[in-house]
């Protein structure tokens, strides 16, 4: 008999969301009858003590005698237990700075880590994810933004919505003038956002009619790599060689930033590659955008005005490019407004979390509760015994604060 334990979330600003809902918890100790589950107290998560103790399932404060612990974000130092599987979003693969310590401890503890991202398929595709609803708020809050930036329309924002289902119901409220849309990747995130925008009557079209064709309506376009990026030496795109090598490749975007009104920004960033667009191109007098949602949210990285991460509770800021430096959001004509919110599905975190506890017991339980034949598990764990597993020992001058931004 194994005791699993879902920790309250620690870290802050506070996390709403969680690994497993009451009912996921029945449905676990159902599926695996040797597991046993119980919950931390916690006055802030999106599904109350009540509703888990009303199903039977035991709040207890002293995980300790519990073999894996459960939980979302990175676990306060404080709170690592020695000599326990944990699984959590450890953000440790890429050398974060903010989480060396994190690893430190870990591995100090004797922590067998786990890490959410790292959970993939046989054919390298991650199985648990948040992505979907990163997609669905930060397209709903760049509508919400357009519509307050020019006093359009007036929605719920997605935190005050109960569920989906609530915030679905404000979609009759958007009157969009027509404007151009344009949305960047191909995953989860960009088919969150497209789910928003179908769901809001918007049009999807082409990348070349979005910049061509006249409209008498709002319509969106969604762009891959090789519709933004091209060849440094006139070559043809490859996308296996973009992904690779993007230094040899160069931006196009502005072709782009010249028609359309709303950027939904959700592709994946390597540092390597070129931005965009950069602060020149928003000085000049074609550059047209006027509302940047960046879902990546990469502080000074693809999108020259994503200077810091907003808040749920202050989502946008204006960022002035003639001066180069940010100002209280919708305050002049000429700045761009930007909605960077960095834990975007905490604002619909029920049913996010619902998603998320699907995927775990669909896809990760069975390799973590019975036979990991697949390796699933092992290629997700980071440490074990108090050392780095062998995929992740360049992690190793890292752990011991001696070098920053290496890459393995």
């Amino acid at each position: 008999m194994k005791k699993v334990g879902i920790i309250r979330e620690g870290k802050r600003p506070i996390d709403r969301r969680v690994p497993l809902t009451p009912e996921q918890v029945l449905e676990v100790q159902k599926i695996f009858p040797d597991i046993t589950v119980v919950c931390q107290p916690s006055p802030h998560r999106c599904f109350t003590d009540q509703e888990y103790s009303d199903l039977g399932i035991s709040l207890q404060e002293d995980l300790s005698d519990c073999d894996i612990i459960l939980g979302v974000k990175e676990v306060p130092l404080e709170d690592l237990m020695e000599e326990k599987t944990y699984l959590f979003f450890s953000h440790t693969i890429k050398e974060q700075p903010y989480n060396q310590q994190l690893l430190r401890t870990v591995l100090d503890r004797n922590i067998r880590l786990i890490d959410y991202e790292l959970l993939s398929n046989g054919d390298g595709k991650r199985v648990v994810a948040f992505g979907r609803y990163a997609g669905l708020v930060g397209a709903y809050n760049a509508i919400w933004t357009y519509g307050k930036r020019y006093n359009l329309f007036h929605l719920k924002r997605a935190y005050q919505c109960h569920d989906l289902k609530e915030l679905k119901a404000e979609f009759s409220k958007v009157k969009l003038p027509p404007v151009r849309i344009v949305i960047t990747g191909g995953g989860r995130v960009s088919k969150g956002a497209m789910e928003i925008l179908y769901g809001m009557g918007i049009r999807k079209v082409s990348p070349r009619d979005l910049r061509k064709k006249p409209f008498k309506r709002p319509v969106f376009t969604q762009l891959n790599a090789r519709d933004y990026y091209e060849q440094s030496e006139g070559g043809e795109f490859s996308r296996r060689e973009f992904y690779t090598h993007p230094e040899r490749y160069r931006s196009i975007f502005t072709k782009y930033t010249k028609v359309a009104d709303i950027l939904i920004a959700g592709a994946y960033w390597d540092p390597r590659a070129d931005r965009l667009f950069e602060r020149s191109d928003m000085l000049k007098h074609n550059f047209h955008l006027s509302v940047v949602a960046d879902i990546t949210c990469d502080i000074d990285g693809s999108i020259p005005s994503t200077k810091r991460a907003s808040t749920i509770d202050d989502p946008v800021y204006d960022y002035n490019p003639s001066d180069d430096h940010l100002e209280e959001a919708f305050t002049d004509e000429g700045n761009v407004t930007v909605m960077a919110i960095d834990n975007l599905p905490c604002e619909l975190p029920r049913d996010a979390s619902n998603d998320f506890g699907h995927d775990l017991i669909e896809h990760c339980f069975p390799n973590l509760f019975i036979d990991d034949e697949n390796g699933m598990i092992e290629n997700a764990t980071i440490t074990e015994k108090g050392e780095l597993t062998p995929k992740f020992s360049y992690l190793h001058a890292y752990a011991n604060g001696e070098l920053k931004n290496h890459n393995a």
